[in-house]
């Protein structure tokens, strides 16, 4: 298992450039004041919270910045629950994301499979709003891979792998990010 882990991350790291392209997207967002959005369902929706919570509070003790903007889409509990009851699990992210996006933002999608419908909506739906959108997918992308202008796919299909390598790419895309605004 630590060997799988360590070889996804080792082959991942062999192309640096679609992580530098998703870094370069960030920060012209932030820098035009715009914000970074990240929705997931499970084990990606903490994934989701875990970098959301590193752009606001800070991600490196040592770095001294200002708190930059960024929200999951996961975290209201009564927004989620009120979109499922609405307008169906497949809205629960698209909804809030058509109230609280705007053009010029970054959505981050992270799904272990590329086949979480709700992720996939709203990447539909950043699309049309004129929003970055960045796929954190697994196995073979799924439908999701259609709706992303950039794509880091993990090429495995066991969710705990796939999950490993996520929040590893994400922490590299911040930490690439604090050198790059500080």
């Amino acid at each position: 298992m630590l060997r799988r882990s360590a070889e996804l991350k080792l082959a991942m790291a062999e192309d640096a450039g679609p992580v530098l392209a998703v870094v370069g997207a960030c920060e012209r967002a932030i820098r035009a004041g715009n914000k970074l959005i990240f929705c997931g369902n499970g084990g990606s929706a903490a994934d989701a919270q875990h970098l959301a919570t590193e752009l606001v509070i800070r991600l490196r003790g040592k770095v001294a910045r200002e708190s930059w903007p960024a929200i999951t889409l996961a975290l209201d509990t009564s927004a989620v629950t009120a979109a499922v009851n609405d307008f169906g699990v497949e809205q629960m992210f698209a909804r809030p994301l058509r109230g609280l996006g705007r053009a010029g933002d970054v959505l981050f999608g992270i799904t272990t499979s590329g086949r979480s419908v709700n992720v996939t909506e709203a990447l539909k739906a950043a699309r049309e709003m004129g929003i970055t959108t960045v796929g954190l997918l697994g196995g073979d992308g799924g439908k999701a891979l259609a709706w992303c202008d950039h794509v880091l796919l993990v090429p495995d299909t066991e969710t705990a792998r796939v999950q490993e390598c996520h929040i590893t790419l994400g922490h590299a895309i911040l930490t690439l990010l604090e050198d790059r605004l500080v």
